[in-house]
């Protein structure tokens, strides 16, 4: 499978400017997205879509940024996309859905419970349900009693594609997942927001303090995002050669994942 990295978003945020890292998997069944960044909707119309949030993440909206715009850019059409799988429910990850109507959205129960169907005080007020208005078809699943390189719940979505596979890592959100995806010559695991700066992994230097006290702030459940950061930066020390660790923030990451695909 052919893995295109594309930046779907960048945020001046004070202090740690930030990207919105997604992956457009050419599979034989198809586009597969791996979360969906900011899309064409958030662009039109921020304030409904994005809310205050955007006030401090304050991301740029340029069009030619949507993975819409870049998949056409890339000679494919919209319709092309199949399936998006979407590591968590966050406005940052999920609106470009709407810019693929007929794309089918994978996700775990877990976090279609906590931001779509059944969501706590914290959750009404973390998601925006203007981003799924255009009633997206959701599937939900359980990752449970597979083992993926160390992480005890995982799930291969043969449906989409086979060498792709949602890995549980709550923390961050309720559902909180990883997606694993074998490009052939390794396997790239898209982290979603379980880690903020590549600094979590290589210990090479300090996080920025805005993103600390963001990632805490945040936090569904602040132990698990701390036990998830002991897993991965363990998995980074291994140096798997097959294996390529990436986040859905982080510049430098993203930077290194595109230049090395």
């Amino acid at each position: 499978m052919k893995v295109h990295h594309l930046n779907c978003g960048t945020m001046n945020m004070p202090g740690a400017p930030m990207v919105c890292h997604v992956l457009l998997v050419e599979t034989a069944n198809g586009l597969v997205l791996v979360d969906a960044g900011f899309g064409s909707h958030d662009c039109l119309e921020p304030a409904k879509r994005l809310g205050p949030t955007r006030h401090i993440a304050r991301p740029i909206l340029d069009q030619r940024e949507t993975a819409a715009h870049q998949i056409e850019r890339l000679g494919f059409r919209r319709d092309d996309v199949r399936h998006i799988i979407i590591t968590h429910f966050d406005i940052d990850h999920i609106g470009g859905l709407s810019d693929f109507p007929a794309a089918q959205i994978h996700v775990t129960a877990a976090e279609a419970l906590g931001s779509m169907r059944s969501p706590s005080w914290r959750e009404k007020v973390r998601y925006r349900a203007a981003q799924w208005a255009h009633e997206p078809h959701i599937v939900e699943h359980e990752p449970e009693g597979e083992k993926w390189r160390g992480f005890a719940a995982a799930k291969q979505l043969d449906e989409v594609s086979p060498g792709i596979a949602l890995v549980a890592l709550p923390g961050h959100t309720r559902g909180h997942a990883c997606v694993a995806v074998d490009a052939g010559h390794r396997w790239i695991l898209h982290s979603g927001d379980s880690f903020y700066h590549s600094a979590t992994l290589d210990g090479r230097a300090r996080v920025p303090r805005v993103l600390t006290i963001m990632e805490s702030a945040v936090a569904w459940n602040l132990k698990q995002v701390r036990d998830n950061h002991d897993r991965l930066a363990e998995l980074h020390r291994r140096q798997d050669p097959d294996l390529l660790i990436v986040n859905a923030h982080d510049p430098t990451l993203f930077e290194r994942a595109r230049d090395s695909a």
